[in-house]
């Protein structure tokens, strides 16, 4: 199932947005064709990412997960750079974008959105 928390996302775009940020989507595909849906998805919003400054930095599927306890993983991932927190929020607002997501959420059946800040000791 596709559904923000509300307070998540207030709370994610009332911290500073001078800074790019990273979204970690871990997907969990439907099993009746998602995998060639959600491919169908990217294709049609990549236009939609880059007019809002955005970029995919990669994605690609699931392997085993290596460490213990054992959990079933993910089918798909994509990490995804927006400008700024605003620039997330302006797309998914994005009534193009909202059009394309339809296919994406005909093919999720469930996903993690996970925001990410750089380390600034990694400088």
């Amino acid at each position: 199932m596709v559904a923000f928390s509300l307070v998540a996302f207030e709370a994610f775009l009332a911290e500073e947005d001078e800074s790019p940020v990273v979204m970690l989507n871990l997907i969990r595909l439907k099993p009746d064709g998602g995998r060639g849906r959600y491919l169908e998805y990217l294709q049609q919003a990549k236009p939609i990412l880059v007019r809002f400054g955005a970029k995919i930095l990669f994605g690609g599927d699931g392997m085993a997960v290596l460490t213990k306890p054992t959990v079933d993983g993910w089918d798909a991932v994509a990490v995804v750079q927006y400008p700024r927190r605003s620039a997330f929020k302006e797309m998914v607002g994005d009534p193009e974008y909202q059009e394309v997501f339809k296919i994406g959420v005909s093919a999720i059946e469930d996903i993690i959105l996970q925001p990410l800040k750089h380390f600034d000791a990694l400088e």
